[in-house]
């Protein structure tokens, strides 16, 4: 059983689909696989969620097809496996996910299909004492490690040795991979670093929808506030608006952001009430959290999505706008 799959049973509509999909699953394995059996065509990578399709590419090359099952605007709490997305896994000669509970409502799914493939939590090697546990998230791990460059760094190693696991003619080109983009994610934690710095440490103080940052400002000393807690399954109430009310009314925080695959509505209701409180506090933006941005944009792969975050919140949050 992969790591981090403690999660609730499927419902019984799913698990008639994944009859179906173990079915086939069972067919391929019989098969050998498609690594074994398509002449050293290239690997076919399963990903849930974008940012791990992004590293991936990187490390794989040419050398493997990865595709993502949850595209832009999804939330990975929420999501469920369709039957497509049940018989893209049956077909994948590797899976990788997250871990750490964000796929939460796919853990069976996820668990089903590792008795036939290989089914990775890039989470894995990052050892449990580097990991955030708030104590609002009842004894789990934050599962944002993305937000900490420095962090997601370190799922790089886990993607680079199951692909050489699967095609070991192409290993060193996969730990090449690993490297190069292992030194572009190195030089994009210092940018952030930098730019981070040159806010106002008053200024350093980033609400959201949900938190999803925690990550980030433990690592580039950026105070987070989230309406919501980790995990976007339970709505935000009326308390939780009240109390990140009080904060910005009370340090006079000049914006608050909202998020791409959560709802605005819990960021509205804190600037409408800050306001019929006598502060007024703009939207700053819209962050990319749990979701990537659009296919084919910059913002589209894991590091424009974080250059796009870290100038929206800098150019929002700064004392006076920077001139071009």
């Amino acid at each position: 059983m992969p790591k981090n799959l403690r999660l609730p049973r499927a419902r019984p509509v799913l698990a008639l689909l994944l009859l179906s999909a173990l079915a086939l699953a069972g067919l391929l394995a019989c098969g050998g696989g498609k690594a074994e059996d398509d002449g050293g065509g290239p690997l076919s990578v399963v990903t849930t969620i974008g940012m791990i399709a992004d590293a991936g590419r990187a490390v794989a090359g040419p050398h493997a097809e990865v595709e993502s099952l949850m595209q832009t605007g999804v939330d990975p709490h929420l999501y469920k496996a369709s039957e497509s997305d049940v018989r893209k896994l049956a077909e994948a000669d590797l899976i990788l996910y997250n871990g750490l509970h964000l796929e939460g409502k796919m853990g069976d799914v996820l668990v089903k299909m590792a008795r036939s493939r290989p089914v990775v939590a890039v989470s894995e090697e990052i050892p449990g004492e580097e990991l955030r546990e708030p104590p609002e998230f009842l004894g789990q791990y934050d599962p944002h490690i993305w937000f900490d460059v420095s962090l997601w760094r370190r799922t790089l190693a886990p993607i680079a040795r199951e692909l050489a696991a699967l095609d070991p003619e192409h290993a060193a080109d996969f730990e090449a991979g690993a490297a190069a983009y292992g030194e572009e994610l190195e030089r994009l934690d210092a940018w952030v670093e930098e730019r981070i710095d040159s806010l106002p440490p008053r200024r350093r103080l980033l609400v959201t929808a949900h938190d999803a940052f925690g990550y980030f400002g433990r690592r580039y000393g950026v105070e987070v506030v989230g309406i919501q807690g980790i995990s976007t399954v339970a709505e935000a109430g009326l308390q939780d608006v009240e109390r990140v009310v009080d904060l910005v009314v009370e340090r006079r925080v000049p914006a608050i952001f909202i998020e791409s695959s959560v709802s605005r509505r819990a960021i509205e209701a804190v600037q409408a009430a800050a306001r019929d409180r006598g502060h007024e506090v703009t939207i700053g933006g819209e962050l990319f959290s749990d979701a990537m941005g659009p296919a084919g944009t910059p913002e589209g792969t894991y590091l424009g999505m974080v250059r796009h975050n870290v100038e929206t919140m800098v150019g929002a949050l700064r004392e006076t706008p920077e001139t071009p």
